[in-house]
């Protein structure tokens, strides 16, 4: 997989380079769309809308990382994750239950092999704790960690290491007990994200992260990807408090947006190649971005 570069721009202009490398690594998943790049965005979003007695609501919730550092860094009081993915619902279920110890063990204790990962994988039915086993393992051995039906194992991978290329069970133990120590701030759902957004409309103690799946990519990469993209955007614009939106930077997109009178903001992502891809940032105003 290639190392990727986040760049802030305009339509047109390369303006800032974040470094990714300085930013913590929080969530125990390798997510296909996830936002790590993102955070110090985030920081300065949530500089400006979240502070105290603020609740961050994030509806889909993947891998996580924007509500971990939102309450490790103190941004917000409080968290509530949403997830409609089974396997990775059953992760942070476990997680932020009592499971997060046994769970950090059963990694640490596994010798992943092809053989040994299908058959965790294959086991995933037994129980609620089975699931998350199963969905960390696959996430760690699929290329990209797709989670979708139909993702294939790595190959290759770094060194030719194959599968073992992204299995580091000290890190993701590390990752693992850190949450456990805030999880009474966190509450996780397994629900639907636009269900949970209609319900917390009118509250003004709450700012809503709204990641959804990709408009274009979102069936190759997600377990659920199909969503009501024009309901979303109507629903996140009547919601009372603030959000802020990340979807990919496409026309169809920004006219959904232009339609609810919403700002978009451009960020360009440049890979070690010099490949060049870009994602909007929405919301209700984004004068708090330089």
């Amino acid at each position: 997989m290639q190392q990727l570069e986040f760049i802030e721009t305009t339509r047109t202009d390369l303006q800032k380079i974040v470094n990714v490398a300085t930013v913590p690594q929080r969530s125990p998943f390798r997510y296909a769309g996830g936002k790590t790049w993102l955070i110090p965005r985030i920081r300065q979003w949530l500089y400006h809308s979240g502070g105290l007695g603020k609740e961050l609501i994030e509806p889909f919730a993947g891998g996580g990382i924007v509500s971990l550092t939102a309450v490790i860094e103190n941004l917000v009081d409080r968290a509530t994750m949403v997830e409609k993915d089974e396997g990775v619902a059953a992760v942070w279920e476990v997680i932020l239950s009592d499971g997060a110890a046994w769970l950090a063990d059963q990694i640490v204790q596994f010798q992943l092999t092809p053989d040994s990962a299908r058959e965790a994988i294959e086991k995933a039915h037994e129980s609620l704790e089975s699931l998350a086993f199963a969905t960390i393992i696959k996430n760690r051995v699929n290329r990209g960690g797709i989670l979708a039906d139909g993702a294939s194992f790595i190959k290759n991978g770094e060194n030719g290491r194959g599968i073992t290329s992204r299995w580091y069970p000290e890190t993701l133990k590390k990752r693992i007990l850190e949450i456990d120590k805030v999880k009474s701030r966190i509450e996780f759902i397994k629900g639907d994200a636009i269900s949970i957004l209609e319900k917390n409309s009118s509250r003004c103690d709450a700012v809503y992260f709204i990641d959804p799946p990709y408009f274009k990519a979102g069936r190759r990469l997600y377990r659920y990807s199909t969503i009501d993209h024009t309901n979303l955007f109507q629903v996140a614009t009547g919601l009372q408090s603030d959000f802020l939106m990340t979807y990919d930077d496409s026309e169809d997109v920004i006219k959904m947006a232009n339609d609810c009178k919403l700002a978009t903001r451009s960020i360009a992502m440049k890979n070690t190649h010099h490949a060049k891809k870009s994602e909007l940032l929405i919301g209700k105003k984004l004068d708090w971005l330089p």
